[in-house]
């Protein structure tokens, strides 16, 4: 489902040459809810954005179901990120002058697919979601947690095999964090996906069934999470990266 292979990147500071990745390798082969974590700096963000099509690695091979996305043109790789794939930020990115349903079914409309079949899937959505009485609020009117929930609706409009989550939880209380972190495992069961969350945070990271571990760049390993709290999680994160 995903593969990178020898992923490397850097950016270029002012005359300074930053290696965010240093040679990248994984493999995820079958749904469900999984982790990449890691420190600030670690390297992980980068990652994330190049699964998403968002940047190309400098060398190696990236690809999602069945498609090399490090050889896409940007055309291309726009439609993939609009079909192929959801994408759900720490920012929850709603246009604040449309409502929920017109949040969800945004990029369809600007993609112009026929706009009753849009309604059905993004009540169809929002309702899974919990928020059927909230379609026609704008996002001023929502809490927090229920504009990241109809940020994942949207990712979700076109039913793509992989979702992507960037730290999802980072402007939400404890509450609403531990509630997303069960949707997003639930998701992942219910619809045969594949579930990546980018994160810091041994509490969103033990609700993964696997845990990505990245450091300076580098993959240091993996955790298998059955078993073990946040806690048991920290212990075994330490074991890979060492005391902070």
């Amino acid at each position: 489902m995903i593969r990178c292979e020898g992923v490397h990147k850097s950016y270029q500071l002012g005359s300074e040459s930053v290696h965010a990745l240093r040679g990248v390798d994984l493999s995820i082969d079958e749904p469900g809810f999984y982790g990449i974590m890691g420190q600030s700096g670690s390297g992980k963000s980068t990652l994330l954005h190049l699964l998403a099509a968002l940047d190309r690695p400098d060398k190696g091979e990236i690809e999602i179901a069945g498609r090399k996305i490090h050889m896409l043109n940007e055309r291309d790789a726009t439609h993939f990120r609009r079909t192929g794939l959801g994408i759900v930020f720490q920012s929850f990115n709603l246009i604040p002058t449309l409502s929920a349903r017109e949040n969800v079914e945004l990029p369809g409309m600007l993609a112009g697919d026929d706009r009753d079949r849009l309604r059905h899937r993004s009540d169809t959505l929002l309702d899974r979601l919990g928020l059927a009485a909230r379609a026609n609020h704008r996002p001023e009117a929502l809490s927090g947690g229920e504009q990241q929930r109809v940020a994942i609706a949207r990712a979700l409009l076109y039913s793509p095999p992989v979702l992507l989550a960037d730290e999802p939880t980072g402007n939400l209380d404890s509450a609403s964090s531990a509630k997303l972190w069960n949707l997003l495992a639930e998701i992942a069961t219910e619809q045969d996906m594949t579930v990546v969350m980018v994160t810091h945070e041994p509490a969103a990271a033990s609700h993964c069934k696997r845990i990505i571990v990245i450091r300076d760049g580098m993959t240091e390993g993996t955790i298998d999470t059955e078993g073990l709290d946040a806690g048991g999680v920290a212990a075994r994160y330490q074991q890979f990266v060492g005391a902070a």
